[in-house]
Protein backbone atom coordinates (compact mmCIF):
# COMPACT_ATOMS: atom_id res chain seq x y z
CA UNK A 1 0.00 0.00 0.00
CA UNK A 2 1.44 2.93 -0.88
CA UNK A 3 1.08 6.56 1.47
CA UNK A 4 -0.54 9.16 -0.78
CA UNK A 5 0.80 12.97 -0.50
CA UNK A 6 -3.22 14.01 -0.94
CA UNK A 7 -3.77 11.96 2.13
CA UNK A 8 -1.00 13.63 4.46
CA UNK A 9 -2.03 16.89 6.47
CA UNK A 10 0.63 18.50 8.09
CA UNK A 11 1.01 21.75 10.50
CA UNK A 12 -2.92 20.78 12.41
CA UNK A 13 -4.20 23.01 15.06
CA UNK A 14 -7.10 20.27 15.81
CA UNK A 15 -7.77 20.77 19.47
CA UNK A 16 -9.70 17.13 20.32
CA UNK A 17 -9.53 13.84 19.69
CA UNK A 18 -12.70 13.57 17.93
CA UNK A 19 -11.79 16.81 15.63
CA UNK A 20 -8.94 14.62 14.18
CA UNK A 21 -10.27 11.67 14.18
CA UNK A 22 -13.18 13.48 11.51
CA UNK A 23 -10.25 15.11 9.92
CA UNK A 24 -8.36 11.75 9.24
CA UNK A 25 -11.69 9.79 8.30
CA UNK A 26 -12.37 12.40 6.08
CA UNK A 27 -8.97 11.91 3.97
CA UNK A 28 -10.04 7.96 3.52
CA UNK A 29 -13.40 9.00 2.37
CA UNK A 30 -11.80 11.47 -0.16
CA UNK A 31 -9.45 8.99 -1.07
CA UNK A 32 -12.09 6.35 -1.76
CA UNK A 33 -10.89 4.04 0.91
CA UNK A 34 -14.38 4.06 2.85
CA UNK A 35 -17.53 5.03 3.05
CA UNK A 36 -18.76 7.91 4.99
CA UNK A 37 -19.75 5.81 7.44
CA UNK A 38 -16.67 4.65 8.27
CA UNK A 39 -15.43 7.96 10.25
CA UNK A 40 -18.74 7.27 12.54
CA UNK A 41 -17.25 3.90 13.28
CA UNK A 42 -13.67 5.51 13.95
CA UNK A 43 -15.51 8.14 16.67
CA UNK A 44 -17.34 4.79 18.22
CA UNK A 45 -13.94 2.72 18.71
CA UNK A 46 -12.67 5.58 19.61
CA UNK A 47 -15.39 6.04 22.74
CA UNK A 48 -14.99 2.23 23.26
CA UNK A 49 -11.33 2.08 23.93
CA UNK A 50 -8.59 4.51 23.17
CA UNK A 51 -6.57 4.37 19.95
CA UNK A 52 -3.75 6.55 21.78
CA UNK A 53 -0.98 3.80 21.36
CA UNK A 54 2.33 5.84 23.16
CA UNK A 55 5.25 7.36 22.15
CA UNK A 56 3.02 10.35 20.80
CA UNK A 57 1.10 8.91 18.37
CA UNK A 58 -2.68 7.39 18.00
CA UNK A 59 -4.27 5.37 15.19
CA UNK A 60 -7.70 5.44 14.84
CA UNK A 61 -9.55 2.82 13.01
CA UNK A 62 -13.57 1.54 12.68
CA UNK A 63 -15.03 -1.01 14.41
CA UNK A 64 -15.09 -4.64 13.22
CA UNK A 65 -18.79 -4.11 12.67
CA UNK A 66 -17.34 -0.53 9.84
CA UNK A 67 -15.65 -3.50 8.10
CA UNK A 68 -18.55 -3.52 5.42
CA UNK A 69 -17.56 0.02 4.76
CA UNK A 70 -14.40 -0.33 3.71
CA UNK A 71 -13.71 -0.46 0.09
CA UNK A 72 -9.69 -0.55 -0.18
CA UNK A 73 -7.15 -0.52 2.36
CA UNK A 74 -5.77 3.09 3.01
CA UNK A 75 -3.82 5.22 5.93
CA UNK A 76 -4.14 8.97 6.49
CA UNK A 77 -1.90 10.60 8.24
CA UNK A 78 -2.40 14.30 10.58
CA UNK A 79 0.42 16.09 11.96
CA UNK A 80 -0.68 18.08 15.11
CA UNK A 81 2.30 19.82 16.55
CA UNK A 82 1.04 21.16 19.18
CA UNK A 83 -0.66 17.63 20.27
CA UNK A 84 -3.71 16.62 21.30
CA UNK A 85 -4.54 14.40 24.57
CA UNK A 86 -5.93 11.26 23.87
CA UNK A 87 -6.64 10.69 27.65
CA UNK A 88 -10.64 10.46 29.33
CA UNK A 89 -11.82 12.66 32.07
CA UNK A 90 -11.06 10.06 34.90
CA UNK A 91 -7.41 9.47 33.56
CA UNK A 92 -4.40 11.67 35.25
CA UNK A 93 -2.15 10.84 32.58
CA UNK A 94 -1.72 12.76 29.42
CA UNK A 95 -1.87 11.13 26.49
CA UNK A 96 -0.53 13.71 23.61
CA UNK A 97 -0.22 12.52 20.49
CA UNK A 98 1.21 14.48 17.59
CA UNK A 99 0.83 11.65 14.74
CA UNK A 100 -2.32 10.53 14.21
CA UNK A 101 -2.75 7.43 11.77
CA UNK A 102 -6.64 6.76 10.24
CA UNK A 103 -6.46 3.40 9.54
CA UNK A 104 -8.87 1.53 7.07
CA UNK A 105 -7.89 -2.52 5.51
CA UNK A 106 -9.99 -4.59 3.34
CA UNK A 107 -9.58 -8.19 4.36
CA UNK A 108 -7.91 -7.69 8.34
CA UNK A 109 -4.48 -6.05 5.81
CA UNK A 110 -5.15 -3.14 8.65
CA UNK A 111 -3.83 -5.56 11.21
CA UNK A 112 -0.30 -6.06 9.28
CA UNK A 113 -0.16 -2.12 8.78
CA UNK A 114 -1.32 -1.89 12.84
CA UNK A 115 2.05 -3.67 13.22
CA UNK A 116 4.15 -1.97 10.68
CA UNK A 117 3.31 0.95 12.55
CA UNK A 118 3.74 0.38 15.98
CA UNK A 119 7.10 -1.24 15.50
CA UNK A 120 8.55 2.06 13.68
CA UNK A 121 6.82 4.61 16.25
CA UNK A 122 8.17 2.22 18.97
CA UNK A 123 11.29 4.00 18.60
CA UNK A 124 10.45 7.51 20.02
CA UNK A 125 12.91 9.29 17.77
CA UNK A 126 11.31 8.19 14.81
CA UNK A 127 8.01 9.63 15.98
CA UNK A 128 9.80 12.91 16.31
CA UNK A 129 11.09 13.24 13.04
CA UNK A 130 7.28 12.40 11.54
CA UNK A 131 6.08 15.00 13.99
CA UNK A 132 9.06 17.68 12.68
CA UNK A 133 8.51 16.68 8.81
CA UNK A 134 7.89 20.02 6.78
CA UNK A 135 6.50 18.43 3.59
CA UNK A 136 4.43 15.16 2.67
CA UNK A 137 6.97 13.61 0.71
CA UNK A 138 9.97 13.36 3.77
CA UNK A 139 6.84 11.77 5.52
CA UNK A 140 6.58 9.18 3.10
CA UNK A 141 9.95 8.95 2.75
CA UNK A 142 10.25 8.26 6.26
CA UNK A 143 7.27 5.56 6.76
CA UNK A 144 9.01 3.83 3.26
CA UNK A 145 9.46 0.53 5.18
CA UNK A 146 6.41 0.80 6.86
CA UNK A 147 4.35 1.04 3.75
CA UNK A 148 6.55 -1.40 1.41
Amino acid sequence: MELQKDMILLNQTDATPEEVIKKSGQLLVDAGCVESAYVDAMLEREKMVSTYMGNFIAIPHGTDEAKEYVKESGISIVQVSKGIDFSTADEKEEKLATVIFGIAGVNNEHLDILQKIAVFCSDVQNVVKLADADSAEEVISLLGEVTA
